[in-house]
């Protein structure tokens, strides 16, 4: 009997509100200096739908560029990341019925619209990594969230003073929400050795898994395919009179114009050099429709 590997890599099918988009400009790839990123809007961004309206092709979606922001000749280097939320961990403790089992409290109080992601089960998946006293990120430091309930304190007796009276329950009223996190047990081997989940107070960072960050250069020219091909294919005429060479896109309609002259040496008459200028103002006369009806 044979036997085969069935299934796709399927893309990530995520809202524009779980991205953050920045841009960093470079007139020209020898450019030095610091790289400044810019945040740019989520509203660039959207899904792409069927033609009935119907949200099927998960993971496909649109860039817009506005002219405003993209309008200059150079490099763009676009970089779209899982959004992250910056908050503090509210105290590290355990469930009264689950003594054994360590997690966070984070508070959903003061985030805005991130807030509803700190619903039950709204931040399943997502990673923490934590800030030292200096405010810079522990590297390579992280835990993913395994599960995250709303939650409240509530005080406990215990027979051991060295314990926290304080544990918590879970309560879908309360403003508290209760992550667990993996790792966040010892293993067997040396049952002392817990691992680290953070400390009360301790800023961190949550940030969704959904995606990884794509990065995407961008050049804005000034010529495209087309516009070289109406220089190379396109119809020309030169008005003999006064010189005015002139290119007509593939509708004729005047493209570019030139000044053709000669300059001659002063003392002998001699022809130099032959000259083609670019116009700054456009000779309307020189239309190929009326040159060609003449």
């Amino acid at each position: 009997m044979a036997t085969g590997v069935y299934g796709t890599v399927r893309p990530a099918d995520v809202l524009p509100e779980d991205m953050q988009i920045f841009m960093h400009y470079t007139p020209n790839r020898g450019t030095q200096g610091p790289v400044i990123m810019t945040e740019l809007s989520r509203t660039y961004i959207s899904r792409a739908l069927s033609p009935n309206g119907i949200d099927i092709f998960g993971g496909l979606y649109t860039l817009n560029l506005p002219v405003n922001i993209f309008g200059n000749k150079g490099f763009y280097t676009i970089v779209i990341k899982p959004t992250e939320i910056k908050t503090k961990i509210v105290d590290c403790g355990i469930l009264t019925t689950m003594p054994d089992v360590r997690g966070i409290l984070l508070s959903a109080a003061g985030l805005g619209s991130v807030a509803s992601k700190f619903d039950d089960g709204g931040l399943v998946g997502y990673r923490i990594e934590y800030l030292d006293d200096n405010g810079k990120k522990i590297p390579n430091l992280f835990r993913i969230i395994t599960s995250n309930n709303r939650a409240e304190a509530v005080n406990q007796n215990v027979s051991d003073t060295n314990q926290k009276s304080i544990r918590y329950r879970y309560n879908p009223a309360s403003e508290l929400t209760y992550c667990t996190v993996s790792p966040n047990s010892a293993p067997s081997t040396k049952p002392n050795a817990l691992p680290y989940i953070g400390r009360p107070n301790q800023d961190i960072i949550l940030t969704n898994t959904f995606f990884n960050p794509i990065m995407i250069e961008i050049e804005i020219v000034e010529h495209d395919v087309e516009t070289l091909a109406w220089g190379i294919f396109g119809n020309q005429t030169k008005s003999v009179e006064d010189g005015i060479y002139t290119v007509y896109n593939f509708n004729n309609q005047i493209y570019k114009q030139y000044d053709l002259y000669e300059i001659k040496d002063k003392f002998r008459g001699k022809p130099l050099f032959e000259v083609r200028e670019a116009r700054n103002s456009i000779d309307f006369t020189k239309q190929f429709n009326d040159i060609t009806n003449v």
